[in-house]
């Protein structure tokens, strides 16, 4: 099996299951999917045949990030002035754009999962988790099987996660007609794409995640058999939580949305939700007992959020968080490594209101990597040691933007920020991006068909 050596690389974030240590001047050899092994002077005694050497000079090597939550098929509608929050409601907002994903085509779903991928991939993540809740009936079934095409063009390591909306907007949900299926459709539809793609061995590149979209648009039947079927097939769980939904839920149910997911077994160690910067300390509480993760979405919470998710009393409380990107219609990039930065710089903005310190921003790094695998139930990602995929990226800090930032490597992005595209990015021990361009793509040619599959449809 042949692999890479990365010689004389100035940082490597080493992990080896106990916490984030810097390693200078190190060598790291990759052999097949996995790291080998990571040292000083390593070279032809532990090289298998057909290693292909490169000059890490200068380089700081981390662990690939793990993106936790998205919707890719949202790249389509980002820097609209039309559909500006500023200018909208909530209401008109979703009024306004929920139709126009109902006019979505199956092209249109696999070009912007490849936009998403490609932006995700040149910025250090080399894990996503999409969730995929858009399923207008003229679209048909086979979107997510587009999206799972997408990411082996690039070869990325894909979670995908079916979604999809029951409840009509006669009985108070947003969502138009034209994208609402049936209990009975979701759940079978979920159920083949386990069989034909959910892979749960080691260094797998793709599984499933049984996602109905949220509780206040679908059916409780629809949870209750989510909560079923991904017991059975033993695939993990996700939702939306927290995103202001509560005070709705309670006036619907009689029950808050935590209080009723727990209700149904829509909680646990294999199950994560995204976003929750409204939940009560108690309902933190109970999802830390039971194992629940979160999945922090920092840049919606400039445009969409009421307040600053409190991530240091999820902390305190010892809830498991990751990051994700979300949606292009609640954030214009994406780009997980900015996320890290808005991360900590928003709990920084928050600080002098809350009652536990804003964490170091290691542990934002943290957040991004280790984090993210535990929510996606990943005991082989997220960190840099012998045995772990070779999921990892580099930055060659010889430049003027980091002059005075390289004594930290741990709190380089989170902190400074990192403002430009890696130099290269590695997923499962094959380069997928260096230099400037994806492995053997032709980046003009992705650019162009997915402008073309945009102007298809009427914003």
């Amino acid at each position: 099996m042949s692999g890479h050596l990365l010689k004389n690389c100035a940082a490597v974030i080493v992990d080896d299951g106990t916490g984030p240590v810097v390693h200078r001047q190190v060598d790291l050899l990759t052999e097949g999917p996995a790291i080998k092994a990571i040292g000083k002077d390593l070279g032809a005694r532990t090289m298998p045949a057909g290693t292909e050497v490169k000059d890490a000079t200068g380089w700081f090597v981390y662990p690939g990030l793990v993106n936790t939550h998205h919707h890719f098929f949202q790249c389509f509608v980002r820097n609209h002035a039309d559909l500006d929050w500023t200018a909208l409601s909530v209401i008109e907002w979703l009024d306004r754009i929920y139709p126009i994903f109902s006019r979505l085509t199956e092209d249109c779903f696999y070009h912007s999962s490849v936009t998403a991928m490609a932006e995700l991939i040149k910025h250090g993540c080399t894990t996503a988790f999409d969730h995929q809740y858009n399923f207008p009936r003229h679209a048909g079934k086979r979107l997510v099987d587009r999206q799972f095409e997408a990411a082996d063009l690039f070869g990325m390591r894909f979670h995908a996660g079916r979604g999809g909306n029951t409840l009509p907007k006669s009985e108070g949900s947003t969502i138009p007609d034209e994208m609402l299926e049936t209990t009975d459709e979701f759940i079978a539809d979920c159920a083949r794409l386990i069989d034909v793609y959910h892979d749960a061995s080691s260094f797998s590149m793709r599984q499933v995640v049984v996602s109905p979209c949220q509780p206040v648009n679908s059916y409780r039947e629809t949870f209750v058999e989510s909560v079923a079927l991904a017991r059975d097939k033993g695939v993990f769980l996700h939702t939306h939580v927290g995103e202001g939904e509560s005070p709705v839920m309670e006036a619907r149910h009689g029950l808050r949305t935590v209080d009723y997911l727990e209700e149904m077994g829509f909680a646990g160690p294999d199950t994560f939700y995204a976003h929750c910067w409204e939940l009560t300390h108690d309902e933190l509480a109970r999802m830390a007992a039971s194992g629940t993760g979160v999945s922090h979405c920092p840049e919606p919470v400039y445009l969409v959020g009421a307040e600053v998710t409190d991530l240091p009393a999820m902390a305190a409380l010892g809830v498991r968080v990751g990051l994700g990107c979300d949606g292009a219609a609640s954030n214009d990039n994406s780009n997980l490594m900015h996320c890290l930065h808005s991360a900590y710089m928003l709990q920084c903005l928050a600080a002098s209101s809350r009652k536990h310190p804003v964490p170091p921003p290691a542990e934002f790094l943290a957040y991004g990597t280790t984090g993210g695998a535990s929510l996606l139930g990943r005991k082989d990602i997220g960190r840099l040691a012998p045995g772990m995929a070779a999921d990892l990226f580099a930055i060659d800090t010889r430049r003027m933007d980091y002059v005075g930032t390289r004594h930290d490597p741990l709190g380089l992005i989170p902190r400074v920020g990192v403002g430009s595209v890696t130099d290269m990015t590695m997923i499962n021990g094959r380069i997928v991006w260096q230099n400037g361009e994806f492995a053997g793509l032709d980046e003009g040619k992705l650019f162009a068909d997915a402008e073309a599959a945009l102007a298809s449809v009427t914003i």
